[in-house]
């Protein structure tokens, strides 16, 4: 067995094309590291429906320049299977360490194949990708970014010529041609071929989102905004320069590109901490409104001015407070979510006779709706102009939303006068979270066996009215491994994270509201019950 994986060790090492991990890789091997070799050689980074995440270093468990002329490789064959010989790929990527270096892997295994690549000229928003996809008449686009994970996290993001990311059964059909591919050295990789795209492409993505705002509409809202040290900045100041808004206060400590991401413990607003100094900055600037991107930019996170100081809103408030905007000016087209996130926008919609759809978890599916014409998950996504982005897109979220806060600052209003209006109409939607992040899997397998052989029959003290087992599907959603509780007032959904190691549990409370003057007793209520229902649900679960 030690033999063996030395052996593998050494064939990797051979075939790696990455001076850096080479040397990592021969140092283990000269270390007779076993427990590192076994970690990193114990299978590979699977090629799922977010395309590939992970740590980056050497071996096949890791993201590596060697897996990505794989996963380009897997991805090129797959795309001439399916009729797209000589077809179009445009390459996007971030700032992370490495996301330079895959990219241009990724252009040099296109053009060996025998397909046109194309690059973006430097890192830029994911959403930029998603759009110049269609704009370009591509067959396939790959993003290079590991959006808001740690520092030390790269990752892979396919998406087909409809600008939408992949789902099952490309996913799988991709995967089989990656796992096909024998060695490195059967991977043509000339050093020139491919297109390195100039601005015009940001030109264009930049002159789409003039479309998302309102002609006319008031102007005035000032934010604080922060790029959480990402790449969102100057896409999205080009933006708000465009549409005319003032000029967004930036927090300069996080302004700028760095893949270290010196000053968050996680790069991810709706992390504790990661906002702090954003708040600061706002206490001096006192603007209408906070706005952050993750370090893509397909995320946006909005925060506002709550009694005496700044909170968060909820991605399930700025969801509402979006379809509201949009109603109010007279959109048109379905709007959907998915499961996981408040069923507050479903009544939004039917009050305004639009169509409505849940998806399963994830933008891959919310994009793929009939006549979208907006769509938004609870962490933070949303996407406000599907016919130019058909995926989440954080610069144009923060535009809209920024518009909505100018249109209320000019009635003498804020988005959270808003919020009451949406809960006294409509009930109080409140959400929240249970989260277990493990170190041990079988504990989430433990779990959810527990909950499908032993279903709670209420949860804080309210009846379960419907309990659904997601993996066998429903009328309107495909299998998927999750649980579902209907209850008196509440909803509950179950299930383990696609991305990270962890149980997700998203809870959701309606409590009725006669009047502006019973909020803060329907508060109360809501918190009540949802700190009840966490407390049942981690009893019955075993968390």
């Amino acid at each position: 067995m030690h033999d063996d994986l030395i052996a593998r060790a050494k064939a990797w090492l051979a075939e790696d094309p990455d001076q850096e991990t080479r040397d990592e890789l021969a140092g283990l091997i000269d270390a007779g590291d076993v427990e590192e070799l076994a970690a990193r050689f114990s299978g590979t980074l699977q090629f799922g429906t977010a395309g590939l995440r992970g740590e980056l270093g050497a071996g096949p468990m890791r993201m590596n320049r060697s897996v990505v002329i794989r996963a380009a490789a897997g991805l090129a064959a797959y795309l001439k299977k399916n009729g797209h010989t000589g077809g179009l790929v445009v390459i996007g990527y971030d700032a992370r360490h490495k996301s330079a270096d895959f990219a241009r892997d990724t252009a040099a295994v296109m053009t060996g194949a025998g397909l046109r690549a194309a690059v973006l000229p430097r890192p830029l928003p994911t959403p930029v990708l998603a759009f110049a996809i269609r704009h370009l008449g591509a067959v396939a686009g790959v993003e290079v970014t590991a959006s808001h994970n740690p520092p030390r996290d790269n990752g892979y993001k396919v998406y087909l010529g409809d600008g939408s990311q992949i789902v099952p059964p490309a996913d799988a059909e991709i995967a089989a041609e990656i796992d096909a591919i024998a060695s490195l050295h059967d991977v043509p990789r000339p050093d020139a071929g491919w297109e390195t795209l100039d601005d015009a492409v940001l030109d264009a993505y930049l002159a789409r989102t003039d479309a998302v705002l309102a002609a006319g509409s008031p102007r005035t809202a000032r934010t604080v905004y922060t790029a959480m040290h990402g790449v969102g900045k100057d896409v999205l100041l080009a933006a708000f320069a465009r549409a005319g808004f003032p000029e967004p206060v930036l927090v300069a400590e996080q302004a700028e590109p760095d893949p270290d991401f010196p000053t968050v413990a996680f790069p991810n607003p709706e992390e504790p901490g990661a906002m702090d100094l954003a708040f600061a900055q706002a206490r001096t600037a006192d603007p209408d409104l906070v706005i952050a991107n993750d370090p893509d930019a397909d995320r946006c996170a909005v925060a506002v001015k709550d009694g005496g100081d700044w909170r968060m809103l909820r991605g399930d408030e700025v969801g509402a407070l979006l379809g509201a905007h949009l109603v109010r000016r007279g959109a048109q087209g379905t709007f959907a979510e998915s499961i996981v996130s408040s069923s507050l926008l479903g009544r939004i919609a039917g009050k305004a006779g639009l169509p409505y759809e849940e998806t399963l978890t994830g933008f891959k599916w919310i994009a793929r709706v009939d006549g979208l014409r907006y769509g938004y998950e609870e962490a933070l996504g949303y996407c406000v102009d599907p016919e130019g982005v058909c995926d989440k897109d954080g610069i144009t979220a923060a535009l809209l939303i920024t518009e909505l806060a100018s249109v209320l600052k000019e009635e003498g209003r804020t988005l959270l006068d808003l919020l009451d209006d949406l809960a006294v109409e409509h009930g109080l939607h409140a959400t929240d979270q249970l989260s277990v992040r493990v170190q041990d899997l079988s504990l989430i397998a433990d779990a959810m066996r527990r909950l499908r052989e032993q279903p709670p029959t209420e949860l804080a003290g309210l009846s379960i009215l419907r309990a659904e087992d997601l993996t066998r599907g429903t009328e309107s959603l495909p299998p998927t491994d999750g649980l579902r509780y209907t209850l008196d007032g509440a909803r509950v959904i179950v299930r383990p994270s696609g991305t990270e190691p962890k149980l997700k549990c998203y809870l959701e409370v309606v409590v009725p509201v006669s009047a502006h003057d019973a909020l803060p007793a329907a508060r109360a209520r809501a918190a009540e019950l949802l700190t009840a229902v966490k407390r049942d649900l981690s009893a019955a679960a075993g968390i």
